[in-house]
């Protein structure tokens, strides 16, 4: 509830900024254009209720950030999210001079002074260096509310697609608003040259009399000043909480490498690997959201609680096993061992995937392999920076084409790939999406040689092999060279058939099982059937000279999604 709350009270306050924002930026029309459409703004947040949720948003979002505050055990933390901290923390303090001259002085004061011409002119002629702690302000208010809004979206599986956009969204709305904001200052500016404007222009407002001017002042440095305090209370409490606990007693929290780092109780492992400078990743910024921080536990009974509601939802959702918690909101009572269970740089996508792929399960999945032809031959006599800027050419279009068709790219070998469809989804769809790579990648490949006919002297070429069966997935490696990836006899098997494009001179070699398994007929290529190193009985085998001719093969039961997809 309190993340629920934290979260909606930052929504309405971002709408309530961002129609501000959106009415500043009107300045590059006209004036007229500003007030026109702050008499449609005013209307909407003046109103009893509006006005009730605007309030108790922010006296909600503001205790819900000093109770983070307090909880925090380290501030230790990203830039992004220190800045996020300070920024937060730095809003209501700037504000509360407009606040109190605009919404305070017109509730209890009776003034009406909510035009633009009055307080541009207050701005921009009267005290410009308030003008600029107003502009700056804004700018702070968005940027906390954007880099907000960041951590709890990147956690999302659609907000990868559309970060670009919101990237461009996040700068635009304060640059328009800057922008509008200074051109309607430079022409109040202007009109203020004439000494009639200002006594014509002020005429039908209700401005506060020195008096009240002097009130509203001494209200707004109370209001500044209450919020520093607030601030500093906070503060001043988490430093006597450490104190006194550290005299109580620390707990040793273990790391694989041997590491290991002493906390005051009460500390999340999250926290802890930030004191101890081990690596942990933590995309949603330890909001317990993402689960990228889960760590494998291992301690004595009673060292850990269980899982609070928030934190089980999402175990649940990973199918964690018991030894698994977040980092993020594991507080170890005693003496415990931590493994992460991902590398410091996964990426969102990799918080969905099960716990037990990555530690260790057998599946039945689709595998690829692809290499380049005569690569060793065509890099004999080329600058190193020559060779490594065709691979990564080569490497970047068939990384996206099986991403594109839903697959992941396992690792690179030398001149080849390897990558894994149906890994979450099963070895059905799997093989429709490895055909749908296959190909993808035979018709970016006219593309990639256009490209690069200034660089090489002939067409690069490829071979492709495509396999499905059994095999051991699950993270192996040690330290920063643990990784995700798969073994098995369907893996060499697949790596085989790439090899086997060689002998048969085609581009693409794919098992008659992983055909029938895609749903599609491949009885229009030719069949072979092949005896494979290491392996038992003979396997049939399609090939296929060109696999963009994939597309005119028909399926059994109707077109593949897949496929379809890349016409």
């Amino acid at each position: 509830m309190i993340r629920s709350l934290r979260l909606w009270s930052g929504l309405v306050m971002l709408a309530y900024v961002a129609m501000h924002l959106s009415n500043h930026a009107f300045g590059l029309v006209s004036l007229d254009a500003m007030d026109a459409v702050l008499t449609w703004v005013f209307w909407i947040w003046s109103s009893r209720p509006a006005q009730t949720l605007l309030y108790g948003a922010f006296l909600v979002h503001y205790a819900l950030a000093l109770w983070a505050l307090w909880e925090r055990r380290s501030l230790r933390l990203r830039a992004g999210e220190l800045a996020q901290l300070a920024l937060g923390f730095a809003v209501p303090i700037l504000l509360a001079h407009h606040v109190v001259a605009t919404r305070i002085s017109d509730d209890y004061f009776g003034t009406y002074d909510l035009y633009y011409s009055y307080f541009l002119w207050g701005f921009f002629v009267h005290a410009p260096q308030k003008g600029i702690l107003q502009m700056a302000t804004l700018v702070v208010a968005w940027s906390h509310a954007m880099i907000g809004l960041h951590f709890w979206l990147k956690a999302k599986p659609w907000y990868a697609r559309l970060r670009p956009v919101a990237l461009v969204a996040a700068v635009l709305v304060p640059v328009l608003s800057l922008l509008g904001t200074i051109e309607a200052g430079r022409h109040v500016a202007a009109l203020a040259a004439d000494p009639n404007w200002t006594r014509t222009a002020f005429a039908a407002m209700r401005l506060p009399s020195p008096a009240v001017a002097q009130q509203l002042d001494m209200i707004a440095a109370i209001l500044g000043w209450l919020f520093a305090g607030l601030l500093a209370a906070v503060l001043t409490a988490r430093l006597a909480r450490h104190l006194w606990r550290r005299r109580h007693g620390l707990i040793r929290i273990g790391y694989p490498d041997g590491r290991f780092v002493d906390v005051v109780p009460g500390t999340s492992v999250l926290e802890a690997s930030r004191l101890a400078g081990v690596p942990h990743a933590h995309i949603c910024g330890g909001r317990g959201r993402c689960s990228t921080c889960r760590v494998r536990v291992r301690g004595s009974p009673g060292s850990i609680d269980p899982p609070a509601e928030a934190e089980r939802r999402v175990l649940s959702r990973i199918e964690a096993t018991p030894n698994v918690r977040l980092a993020c909101q594991l507080r170890p009572k005693a003496a415990v061992e931590v493994t992460p269970l991902l590398p410091p740089f996964a990426q969102a996508r990799d918080g969905r995937r099960p716990v037990a792929i990555a530690q260790g399960s057998e599946r039945e999945i689709a595998i690829m392999f692809t290499d380049i032809r005569g690569f060793t031959e065509l890099a004999e006599g080329r600058l190193p920076y020559d060779v490594v800027f065709i691979l990564n050419r080569y490497f970047a279009m068939v990384g996206r084409s099986v991403e594109s068709a839903g697959g992941r790219v396992d690792k690179f070998l030398g001149d080849g790939v390897m990558a894994l469809f149906g890994i979450e989804r099963g070895a059905d769809l799997g093989c429709r999406e490895a055909l749908a790579a296959a190909r993808l990648i035979s018709e970016r490949m006219e593309a990639l040689n256009t490209s690069l006919s200034g660089e090489i002297d002939r067409p690069l070429r490829i071979g492709i092999g495509i396999h499905t069966g059994p095999i051991i997935i699950g993270e192996m490696g040690y330290g920063a060279a643990a990784a995700m990836t798969a073994i098995g006899d369907a893996v060499n098997t697949a790596s085989r058939l790439q090899e086997l494009t060689k002998e048969y001179g085609c581009e693409l070699v794919v098992s008659e099982a992983a055909g029938t398994r895609a749903g599609f007929d491949l009885s229009a290529f030719p069949r072979h059937e092949v005896e494979i190193r290491g392996r038992r009985g003979v396997l049939a085998i399609r090939t296929i000279a060109c696999a963009a001719e994939l597309g005119l093969a028909p399926a059994a039961a109707g077109p593949s999604p897949a496929l379809g997809a890349a016409d």
